[in-house]
């Protein structure tokens, strides 16, 4: 028998996952493969981004072809508890939330590591792309190998404790080996596409999923100019994101622009593209992977979005552990409900959640 740890690698039926369970046991992982079942909305389970029937089926055939046990974690109740009901309090807020970064947190290295260590499992692996390094008595984040890939901006809300038993299998692997390394091992999910959209959302458009579920979220108001004259009506703030210009339902001589939502009176603020950029953010309560937090402002590269590219600011800690980011430049798309997540090289730093954008537009 393997004298090496026991592992529980989250499976999705998903072509990474399953080529980082078949990398474990090549390895000398004793490896046993772990499913969630996330809730859906009733009568669309089907339709379910990350656990569908047939996923669960197609992670039950990878494990059966890598000879590791495989069991399947109800996971619904604390998925709606942790995630549904923060991604619709958000958007009542007037702020655009990203909930993978809270299920990671919450469920895969909270619900879903408790129940891998139940099992004997002590270290927790994942099919995202990032990588570790062990430093100075901590673990660091890092970049993955392959840039257009890398996942560590949804990683970023992991501590000291969660990284020290986490493992990347396919961090150093560009995608297209991770394909090439499926069909090679004959697994059935070599060519499998990859999912774009939030698990629960069901293939819908995020707008749909809430008029079902949280119709009180559209309440009608105002579409404002930036000098406040009334332009016309809106069904609800959910419908808007900063940044926005198709879709807003105005005519007007120069092409407008969603540039701030204000929950308190309710309004959507457009105005032309130049008054969309804002040279700095206030954010909630950092959180920093190696500890103790910077007592002093640090240079950083800094992603407002998961797919924004990282750009040079000046991150200035507050006393009250939230911080103030300067940009090297303005931005257009700083949105508040998502986060900030902080870099140095291919060292990720941390994250805080915007809180609103500052500064004058570009």
């Amino acid at each position: 028998m393997s004298d090496r740890p026991r592992v529980a690698i989250a499976m999705s039926g998903g072509v990474d996952s399953s080529v980082a369970a078949a990398l474990l046991v090549e390895r000398g992982y004793r490896v046993v493969g772990l499913m969630l079942r996330l809730w859906s909305e009733p009568g669309r389970a089907s339709e379910n981004r990350c656990c569908t029937p047939a996923g669960i089926a197609l992670a039950q055939r990878v494990a059966a072809r890598l000879a590791i046990p495989f069991h399947v974690i109800d996971a619904q109740e604390p998925f709606a508890e942790a995630i549904l009901s923060t991604f619709v309090a958000e958007y009542r807020r007037g702020r655009t939330p990203n909930p993978c970064l809270v299920c990671n947190r919450e469920i895969r290295w909270g619900y879903l590591r408790r129940h891998a260590r139940a099992m004997g499992a002590d270290i927790l692996a994942t099919g995202h792309y990032a990588r570790t390094r062990e430093r100075e008595g901590q673990v660091d984040l890092l970049t993955a190998r392959d840039a257009e890939k890398d996942q560590s901006y949804v990683l970023s809300v992991l501590d000291q404790e969660a990284l020290q038993h986490s493992l990347f299998p396919v961090g150093d692997l560009a995608k297209q080996d991770v394909r090439e390394k499926a069909r090679r091992l004959d697994l059935p999910v070599a060519d499998r596409p990859d999912s774009q959209d939030l698990c629960f959302l069901a293939g819908d458009d995020y707008r749909g999923f809430l008029k079902r579920q949280a119709p009180d979220v559209f309440r009608p108001g105002a579409i404002v100019t930036t000098e406040g004259r009334q332009v016309g009506t809106h069904n609800g703030l959910a419908a808007y994101t900063i940044g926005q210009r198709k879709g807003i339902g105005l005519s007007a001589a120069e092409p407008l622009y969603v540039v701030d939502l204000d929950e308190r009176s309710n309004q959507v603020v457009v105005g032309p593209r130049q008054k969309l950029g804002r040279s700095a953010l206030l954010t909630e309560r950092a959180h920093w992977i190696n500890p103790p937090a910077p007592a002093e402002p640090i240079d950083a590269q800094v992603k407002i979005r998961y797919k924004a590219a990282a750009v040079a600011a000046r991150v200035i800690p507050v006393a009250d552990g939230t911080c103030r980011i300067e940009f090297e430049r303005p931005l257009r798309d700083i949105t508040p409900g998502q986060a900030a997540v902080f870099y140095q090289g291919e060292r990720c730093l941390g994250q805080a959640t915007i809180a609103q954008s500052l500064g004058e537009s570009a």
